[in-house]
């Protein structure tokens, strides 16, 4: 018995199964969803979100967003969410190289200076969860 998960973005619907747990990266510390878990609404933060289904886990790098928690159905809604596997290392290391760029060069507005940290803390995440999926492969917890 599992729990449906959906993670939606704005631009499309990017994960939808039933799977065993759900690690999610809450903006107060990690949050794990087992089937039948009270319901709650809560805000997320940046981090990597965790999939345990059939004893594999499967990771997305997720930026910001609210899941939806009900006994059998957990929804994240968020700003982005890259699946692991998915993530090219490359582009997300040319993003953070971009990112360090603009900041050494002095952003001196609040919008542009908060645009350029965001984008290195988005790329530095793509990078964790991608080297890591890399390193670990699909695996079974242990």
């Amino acid at each position: 018995m599992g729990i449906q998960l959906e993670i939606v973005t704005p631009e499309r619907l990017a994960y939808s199964e039933t799977v065993d747990i759900v690690m999610l990266p809450g903006s107060e510390g990690e949050l794990g969803v087992l089937p039948h878990h009270t319901p709650l609404v809560s805000m997320l933060g940046v981090g990597e979100l965790r999939i345990r289904k059939d004893g594999l886990e499967e990771s997305f790098a997720i930026v910001g967003g609210f899941v939806q928690v009900l006994p059998d159905k957990v929804v994240v809604m968020a700003e982005t969410a890259d699946l692991a596997s998915e993530i090219d290392l490359e582009r997300a290391q040319e993003a953070r190289r971009e990112a360090e760029r603009a900041l050494e060069t002095g952003y001196h507005e609040g919008a542009d200076l908060a645009a350029a940290r965001a984008s290195l803390q988005q790329a530095l995440l793509r990078i964790r969860v991608a080297e890591r999926r890399r390193r670990e492969g699909t695996r079974r917890p242990g």
